[in-house]
């Protein structure tokens, strides 16, 4: 359920109330109300949805990235909605906050992909398997830790899309009736005429695509079930006012409000089985299949049990998704679980794009990214601590391969790197020990401007040093508030203000025979260990290979990488370092090899 796609249009009305009526008194034109027959009334709900038992601490939570759309490879983009739901699953695992779940996946109904399996001279099945192939790969190549991986063609999950419909059913959500519009294949559903402009095809003939995709429609003109999308429009309203953090960051919410002020027509959820036989029939009525969207959607029900156990998970569940799915996601989801007796999900964490150049990425333009051949010149933790650091949610950011060299090279090889390698280097510490901390070289101070006379340290130093000790908490609120580029934004800053201390005080240049100097010279060490050991222990979620060797060099035990117990400069505040004195672990060389520029742009290549 990735890709660009635009709000469904379905102007249908209830069958059972008169036709509305033009200013004047004329009623609308039939194609425009729809001859449908209600299968029976909406009811309104006896009781509230189900949820969740567990709250507070150690309680449940499901994270989801979307499914991806499988008539194709993946790409950057897909990448990144996985990598931003991984390092926000991952962070949670390292604070100890409770059960979790990651979950991913692949879609692989519809009119599109029937229609990409007969262009490939090939059957959907064999095409959504090898699709479906890839994207596993790239994900676990990825190191993108998921727990489940769902493919709507799996019975489990097409169980769960039928029962599904039957709650819809049988709360009166659903009704027949005719319609015709304006249908994009590529996205997968009906275009209002305000998303359109006229265009010529490839033979010159007139026709008309979509404004945001360029994608051409067709007029299209079915009997179809319809989901009653209207009777919700002031459930929904009501509930992302009592929730204001459901969607995030805060303009998507705005979005979203702004769409539930306009009219809200309803949805079409099915096409005729003739047109489209690649998908889930409507139970009961062959002659029809459930719209892909519904389907798709489910399987954030079907990965936790639905219809049986999904109450242990649901609805404590986190979606995260990119802008041009925001519709679907905020708007006819928690319609359809609120007419199937459900809770909406927890929160939605929405992302933008990414562009190539400043160009959108798009096969016709052969600027598609391939995220195999990135993380094969970049390294896995490379490839990954760029796309965090550099996507900002908000608004879409640009790729080029120079800059990747630049940001990676800077941050990772030279800044982190660098400052392991000078900290733990035999010429400075010669016994490959986590040395000593002296109080009276750093004494504890209220006020560090008033620090002369009172030990080594400087007021610049004491105030690097509560920078650093401030950071766990603002990383941790970055995390919560899907600003992932900013938390690592911090972890760079301070990593540079633990150079310039390094530097600034140049320890290799103290005389270790002086035993006051001695003193400085292991504090110095010691706190740019101790450093060092938070900023391993917080960059785990983003780059864990690349931390896992740094607290690894520090000797960090597997269960003192912890969020929840880490400290910094325990001596500082007068209690015991339990790493003081500690062998240094193994020296397996450099940390991040810097990156050479690519000589060949990583244009996708694989071959369906």
């Amino acid at each position: 359920i990735c890709g660009a796609c635009a709000a469904a249009r379905s102007p249908l009305a209830a069958a059972a109330a008169p036709p509305p009526a033009l200013p004047g008194g004329s009623p609308l034109p039939r194609r425009l109300y729809g001859g449908a027959a209600m299968l029976r009334p909406l009811r309104r709900l006896s009781r509230p949805p189900r949820r969740a038992a567990a709250t507070g601490p150690g309680r449940r939570l499901l994270l989801s990235t979307p499914i991806f759309y499988a008539n194709g490879p993946p790409h950057i983009g897909h990448l990144y909605s996985a990598l931003l739901a991984d390092a926000l699953h991952r962070h949670r695992r390292l604070r100890g906050a409770g059960p979790g779940r990651l979950s991913t996946g692949t879609d692989e109904h519809g009119l599109k992909i029937q229609q990409a399996a007969a262009a490939a001279g090939t059957s959907p099945p064999e095409l959504c398997e090898r699709v479906s192939s890839l994207f596993h790969q790239a994900l676990t190549h990825a190191a993108v830790s998921f727990t489940d991986f769902t493919r709507t063609s799996e019975p489990r999950h097409q169980r769960a899309v039928r029962y599904f419909w039957g709650a819809l059913r049988d709360g009166g959500a659903l009704y027949k009736g005719s319609y015709e519009g304006w249908y994009c294949t590529p996205e997968e559903c009906f275009l209002p005429e305000s998303q359109l402009t006229e265009h010529r095809d490839a033979q010159g003939r007139p026709c008309k695509v979509s404004l945001e995709t360029g994608h051409q429609v067709h007029w299209t003109k079915e009997e179809n079930y319809m989901f009653r999308l209207s009777a919700f429009q002031d459930p929904l309203r009501k509930w992302l006012r009592d929730n204001p953090q459901a969607i995030s960051p805060h303009p998507f919410y705005q979005r979203v409000l702004h769409w539930l002020e306009e009219d809200l027509p309803d949805l079409s959820v099915s096409r005729e089985r003739s047109r489209l036989q690649w998908g889930i029939p409507v139970p009961s009525d062959s002659t029809q299949t459930i719209y892909v969207w519904v389907d798709a959607l489910v399987n954030y029900l079907s990965v936790v049990g639905y219809p049986e156990t999904h109450g242990e998970w649901w609805p404590a569940v986190h979606h995260v998704v990119g802008k041009d799915i925001l519709k679907f996601h905020a708007v006819y989801w928690p319609a359809l679980l609120m007419a199937a007796g459900l809770a909406p999900p927890e929160r939605i964490l929405v992302h933008s794009h990414w562009t190539v150049h400043g160009q959108k990425m798009s096969k016709s333009l052969g600027n598609v990214i391939d995220p195999f051949a990135c993380i094969g010149q970049y390294t896995v933790d490379g490839f990954r601590y760029f796309l965090l650091r550099q996507g900002v949610p908000e608004r879409d950011c640009d790729y080029y391969d120079e800059k990747v060299v630049k940001v990676v090279n800077s941050e990772l090889a030279d800044a982190l790197g660098g400052l392991l390698n000078r900290s733990t280097a035999l010429s400075i510490n010669p016994s490959n020990t986590y040395p000593c901390f002296s109080e009276s070289c750093f004494p504890k101070v209220l006020d560090y401007r008033e620090t002369k006379g009172m030990g080594r340290a400087s007021a610049e130093d004491y105030e690097f040093v509560a920078s650093v000790a401030s950071l766990p908490l603002q990383v941790a609120n970055y995390f919560e508030g899907f600003q992932i580029y900013k938390a690592l934004e911090c972890i760079v800053l301070c990593v540079r203000q633990t150079n310039s201390f390094f530097q600034r005080h140049r320890p290799w240049k103290l005389n270790r025979k002086d035993p006051a100097e001695q003193l400085w010279l292991d504090t110095i060490i010691h706190v740019t260990l101790e450093c060092l050991r938070v900023y391993g222990t917080l960059l785990q979620p983003v780059i864990p290979h690349t931390a896992d060797r740094l607290l690894s060099r520090l000797a960090v035990e597997p269960e003192e990488r912890g969020l929840s117990s880490l400290t910094f400069l325990a001596r500082y505040n007068g209690k015991s370092c339990p790493f003081e004195g500690r062998q240094l672990g193994p020296d397996t060389g450099i940390l991040f090899h810097r990156l050479e520029k690519s000589r060949q742009p990583q244009i996708e290549t694989k071959k369906l």
